[in-house]
């Protein structure tokens, strides 16, 4: 089994590399658009790395978390968020709590995604895995173990495997990180959430491996952290984004 200081996302395929470079550029113009930083979605894709990893043995998971899967996985998260280009400015870089109108217009980051990967495959007339694999990640990365998540509902192993993992990854990074507007929590207040959120929130199989890899995660986020440089950045591109709104 890897560690996180490993290097299995070395790809020596020109086409996967290629795919890999497209996934991260375009994540990260997706990050300029909102509170979180470049460093987030890198912090983000060796979560979900190195949770597959640790679930590969788990009878549960074994046939779905091979290798070349996780490889995919790998390339591909940095796009989970990728709905949030069509999301207006006024709504994803507000700095105070959204609205209930607001928030459902936020929910539909994961229906815009779906929607641009449906047309892309009718525009190359092409039904790849990998397609597949990014819908479930960018559309299904809300849903809740419980069904009380978005935007399906979609409850237990009805939630594809790709997005419980991206679930757990993602509220750890929410959790743990400075924002323009909140200080992140300490490492261990944020495996308490965690936990707390095992068979409701997250698949428990999943939220049990997190808490017996947890040194693993917070490695990560200490490897990937963000510098004041990246902070100062992201305050300014928000103050001015903002701004830019009002005056509109």
């Amino acid at each position: 089994m890897n560690s996180p200081d490993s290097n299995p996302q070395v790809d020596t395929d020109p086409a996967h590399a290629a795919m890999s470079v497209a996934a991260v550029a375009m994540a990260a113009l997706a990050e300029t658009r909102d509170s979180d930083t470049g460093k987030h979605i890198q912090r983000v894709q060796h979560y979900v790395q190195a949770l597959a990893q640790r679930l590969q043995e788990h009878p549960r998971f074994t046939a779905v978390l091979t290798a070349p899967y996780i490889q995919v996985l790998f390339q591909l998260a940095p796009l989970y968020d990728m709905g949030t280009i069509g999301i207006p400015d006024r709504i994803l870089l507000k700095p105070s709590r959204l609205t209930s109108a607001e928030f459902e217009i936020m929910k539909t980051h994961t229906t815009l995604a779906c929607d641009a990967i449906g047309q892309a495959e009718k525009t190359l007339d092409c039904r790849a895995g990998s397609f597949q694999t990014l819908k479930e990640l960018a559309g299904s990365h809300h849903e809740k173990w419980d069904g009380s998540g978005y935007p399906q509902g979609l409850s237990g192993d009805h939630i594809p495997v790709s997005a419980r993992l991206m679930a757990i990854a993602d509220v750890y990074d929410a959790l743990i990180s400075d924002r323009v507007y909140k200080a992140g929590v300490p490492h261990n207040e944020a495996v308490g959430i965690i936990f707390q959120g095992r068979d409701s929130h997250f698949d428990p199989d999943m939220v049990d491996a997190f808490i017996e890899m947890q040194d693993e995660f917070a490695a990560i986020a200490q490897r990937f952290a963000d510098t004041e440089l990246d902070m100062q950045k992201k305050i300014e591109y928000m103050v001015n984004a903002i701004a830019e709104v009002a005056e509109i």
